[in-house]
């Protein structure tokens, strides 16, 4: 599992990255309290959907503002679909650090494309019974 970094405003925020088939999986994690806020599902070729989790006051988390933009930099070089989890908390974040989060999900999702051409995804294509057929 490739992991990828950036540190901006004192703070980091990571990525990994499981390949499951021709599919993606990509856990974008940071600050000091880590956790899933967030999930956004796409393909190159179909829209971003995202799903807010509560947050500890009731309000929704906001860590899509992170995973979407990693999202949209991986969309078109999809091999599969693609789902991001985000969970990034900074104990009291100033606005130079809200500022940096988004051009550092853009940076990972640079890592992730970069290390996606260099390392293509090959899977055997999976196989169907045509209409004339039923399993056996």
């Amino acid at each position: 599992m490739p992991k990828f970094s950036v540190t901006r405003e004192n703070y980091t925020i990571s990525a990994t990255v499981t390949v499951i088939g021709k599919d993606l999986l990509i856990v974008v994690t940071g600050g000091s309290n880590p956790h899933i806020g967030d999930v956004t599902t796409l393909t190159k070729d179909t829209a971003l959907q995202t799903i807010k989790y509560p947050s500890h006051d009731g309000r929704f988390h906001k860590d899509n503002f992170v995973g979407e933009r990693v999202a949209k930099v991986v969309q078109p070089v999809l091999p599969g679909s693609c789902t991001v989890t985000a969970g990034i908390h900074v104990n009291q974040i100033t606005k130079a650090q809200i500022a940096a989060s988004a051009p550092m999900g853009e940076d990972l999702g640079h890592q992730i494309v970069a290390w996606l051409q260099a390392h293509p995804i090959v899977a055997p294509a999976p196989q169907y019974y045509n209409d004339q057929e039923q399993p056996q």
